[in-house]
């Protein structure tokens, strides 16, 4: 079972500058993890845009990777 989990947007649109760059680095990033790409960060959940946000959050991911 995936479960969502709640992160304040301010702080994930802070980190990437807007709210395009988020969706577009999430977007990618969960097309990665789809095709199996490792996660980065320790999380129970299978969903991947779940994943994506919270490798945001935790700064393992950025505009860079």
């Amino acid at each position: 079972m995936s479960t969502m989990m709640f992160i304040p947007e301010e702080e994930l649109l802070k980190k990437v500058g807007g709210m395009y760059n988020l969706t577009r680095l999430v977007f990618e990033r969960a097309k990665q993890l789809s095709k199996g790409a490792q996660k980065l960060v320790d999380i129970d959940s299978s969903n991947f845009i779940t994943i994506a946000l919270e490798e945001i959050r935790q700064g393992k991911l950025d505009e860079s990777k």
